[in-house]
């Protein structure tokens, strides 16, 4: 069994969302004890990790001192992602070409968070422009992996995840088009959601009718998350594809029994993509601890003809049309892996666009039709396990040559494209001693019993949620 590091920071901080919370709402702590105590452990651990880039104290302590102890979060510090404007923080979505931009006016997402009681105590790093999984940009240069700080925590929301794991946040906002906030959940042993298109917010860009990029809620335990998706959601006229809440919170049915559940387990999506053996292993067996008279999980091998091209079609012509509004002196600046990406989305051909529309529909009939007979569908988050900083996609995984950096990122596709909800829940640690996750699918608009089934296997596998100290590691993996 892995030897969890120890945890020297505030004691605050070793808390849970829930827990934070209702010592606010008991008025036996105060917002701006939590911000001093989260802004002490960003000092502390900055260092080793370079998770929250850009801390406002001021404008933190000013809003933890109007904080209203009645409200949702009840003046809980969270981090922001650095692709979503904060009013007078520095966002930069680590481009060379914003790295002192201020913006006057929030992204409505923010303004949702702090009504409810959020305080932005930051902006976590983020790839430029969220473009790869391995988190680092010219602007802020790399966060590290708490676990074994020569490693990534993935991208693009690693950022968020890594300050998670090390106690800088209860709560932090992520981000997911090709599994940017699932990645580097799973390799920061920390439970990050992917909801449903609509329901929290929009992840920005120029069309706001796009399914694919979506906000999402980040922490430790699964309760925390669905607390912080009851404080993301609501409809707004300002997002096209915004959706109501549900008429039971997040939480309550997150916390209610689910009764007899039907796990469909795919360990490779059906030959989707390759999997490195430590990870097969490590996911079968948290499946084989998971089953019992009320957990059925069974094997399944399901067929998804063409969604690899799916998803680069529509990836690459999302970028295209945002490549399109963004000004020069901004895109001429891009990293070469970016720009590439982009102009690939300029020379689609209406037949591409046209048949990865249709095999879109196609994929969400047979995901449909399988949840007639399973609860939810678990697979990897990704076939390996964190990299070392310095590698920016793998070159091979399991034997198998890495033609770019989307190509270990295969398992994201399918609830990206499908609209569904998904969760990169933590299931232990792989020989070296690194967090690995598991990822669960739900049904459309599932996001409520997905939570559920999430918690309850949670409480199955009985895994310490409380942060680490970085463990900060020089030269070769050992």
């Amino acid at each position: 069994m892995t030897t969890r590091p120890p945890f020297t920071g505030p004691d605050l901080c070793s808390l849970t969302a829930r827990e934070a919370i209702a010592l606010l709402k008991a008025r036996k702590v105060s917002a701006n004890e939590l911000v001093e105590a989260a802004l002490s452990r960003v000092a502390q651990t900055a260092p080793a990790i370079n998770a929250m880039v850009t801390p406002c104290p001021d404008r933190a302590g000013a809003a933890a001192a109007q904080a209203d102890g009645d409200t949702l979060l009840a003046g809980l510090p969270v981090g922001i992602k650095d692709l979503t404007p904060v009013a007078g923080v520095r966002t930069t979505w680590g481009t060379p070409g914003l790295a002192d931009f201020v913006p006057e006016t929030s992204d409505p997402l923010v303004l949702r968070l702090e009504q409810r009681g959020a305080v932005v105590l930051g902006k976590t790093n983020t790839p430029e422009m969220a473009a790869g999984a391995n988190t680092f940009n010219p602007v802020f240069g790399r966060t590290r992996n708490p676990w074994d700080t020569r490693m990534n925590p993935g991208g693009s929301s690693g950022g968020a995840a890594a300050g998670l794991a090390a106690g800088e946040t209860w709560l932090s906002h992520g981000s997911d088009l090709g599994g940017s906030l699932r990645t580097p959940a799973s390799f920061c042993g920390v439970v990050g959601l992917r909801p449903s298109p609509g329901i929290a917010g929009a992840s920005g860009g120029h069309d706001g009718f796009s399914p694919f990029g979506v906000e999402g809620p980040m922490a430790r335990t699964v309760a925390d998350v669905a607390l912080f998706l009851d404080a993301m959601a609501g409809w707004d006229p300002r997002w096209p594809i915004s959706f109501p809440p549900p008429a039971t919170a997040y939480l309550d049915t997150c916390l209610a029994d689910p009764g007899p559940l039907r796990i469909a387990f795919a360990p490779d999506l059906g030959g989707l993509a390759p999997v490195e053996p430590e990870v097969a292993q490590a996911l079968a067996g948290a499946l084989a601890r998971l089953a019992s008279p009320q957990v059925g999980v069974e094997e399944i091998h399901p067929d998804l003809p063409g969604i690899e091209t799916c998803f680069r079609t529509h990836r690459a012509l999302a970028m295209w049309a945002g490549y399109r509004q963004t000004p020069k002196r901004i895109s001429d600046q891009y990293k070469p892996t970016l720009r590439d990406n982009i102009l690939q989305g300029g020379t689609l051909g209406v037949d591409a666009i046209a048949e990865a529309m249709t095999t879109r529909s196609r994929l969400y009939d047979r995901m449909r039709a399988l949840f007639e007979t399973c609860d939810v569908l678990a697979c990897p988050v990704n076939g390996i396990g964190p990299l070392k900083a310095e590698i920016e996609f793998p070159p091979a995984v399991a034997g198998v040559a890495s033609t770019d950096y989307l190509d270990w990122l295969r398992f994201a596709f399918l609830a990206t494209l499908c609209g569904l909800p998904a969760l990169s829940l933590p299931i232990g640690h792989l020989p070296n001693g690194l967090p690995v996750g598991l990822q669960l699918i739900g049904k459309p608009r599932g996001e409520a019993r997905l939570l559920q089934i999430a918690r309850h296997l949670e409480e199955r596998l009985d895994l310490p949620s409380r942060p680490i100290d970085p463990v900060v590691r020089h030269g070769p993996e050992a």
